[in-house]
């Protein structure tokens, strides 16, 4: 027999918890705030905007369900299971924090602070949730093309938005740099790393460097099987070079990076506590992930 189907309601942290935590208690971080010219007020209605969020999801979840609810710094140890239901309640930045730990199974972004948040993968409201889980395996979804990067280790590292190779710290990051399909080009490089980003990122980091760079790249679309690349302050010396920069990356191609560093690391989502790490003379090769994130509309 069949598992009946299991919610799992991802959620973080909220700035008031935390502030409480550090601070001891709610008059102690009021005053904190206080120093610094803001008012507890406003956060901890916030904090109380999600709860209720949390709380009318959770009263949605059909009665035949399972259930169950992890927090944002415990997702790399939860068990995700093919008959779940992920129900990520909070910011578009969640969604992206939970994509790599998936593998096909339909996610719901409930959007908590209207208006605060962009709403780009939080696209409901917590008022939607009793008709969209019931019919969330029957619903169409958009497939979102997501980027990895794959080390001569078999280390890989997946995301939604973007991947950073660089150096630990932003300095300045040594290496070898090529294109699969370039005839063989690679030339040596000091930068300050490289991004490698994809439609859905294209709201983000990718973008702002998109912008500096002219836009004369054309930026993918979340579902699309493209990717776009671009090598932070490259720096011209007599042992590097600067004409390798930017590009983009259709689904099959390969940027491939060779480390001339003694530790470098990859990232993805801005989560830099979740590295991939290389050392000298590791290669690790980026690109179209085949895997997509299926994110009901």
């Amino acid at each position: 027999m069949s598992l009946a189907p299991r919610a799992v309601l991802v959620h973080r942290t909220t700035e008031y918890e935390e502030l409480v935590a550090h601070h001891g208690t709610h008059g102690q971080a009021a005053f904190f705030l206080s120093s610094r010219g803001r008012d507890i007020a406003e956060v901890a209605e916030r904090h109380e905007r999600t709860r209720r969020a949390l709380a009318e999801v959770t009263s949605a979840i059909p009665l035949t369900w399972r259930q169950a609810r992890v927090e944002r710094t415990d997702l790399d140890r939860f068990l995700f299971a093919p008959e779940d239901v992920v129900v990520v309640v909070g910011q578009d930045g969640l969604v992206a924090n939970v994509a790599k730990y998936l593998a096909g199974q339909r996610v719901v972004g409930i959007d908590t602070d209207p208006g605060r948040n962009p709403g780009v993968l939080v696209r409901h409201r917590p008022a939607q949730a009793a008709a969209l889980l019931p019919a969330a395996f029957d619903t169409t979804v958009d497939e979102l093309t997501m980027v990895e990067a794959v080390a001569d280790d078999t280390q890989r590292l997946l995301a939604l938005n973007e991947i950073y190779l660089g150096a630990a710290g932003h300095q300045t990051a040594r290496y070898r740099l090529g294109l699969e399909d370039d005839g063989g080009v690679v030339e040596a490089q000091a930068s300050s790393g490289v991004l490698v980003g994809t439609g859905t990122g294209a709201t983000g980091w990718l973008r702002s460097l998109w912008q500096e760079r002219g836009g004369r790249l054309r930026l993918p679309g979340p579902t699309e099987d493209r990717l776009l690349w671009f090598v932070r302050e490259a720096w011209p010396s007599p042992a590097t070079g600067t004409s390798l920069v930017a590009g983009e990356l259709p689904a099959r191609a390969r940027l491939r990076l060779t480390v001339e560093s003694e530790r470098l690391i990859a990232f993805g989502d801005g989560m830099e506590g979740d590295a991939v790490e290389l050392t000298w003379g590791q290669t690790v090769e980026v690109g179209v992930c085949g895997e997509r994130l299926r994110l009901v509309g």
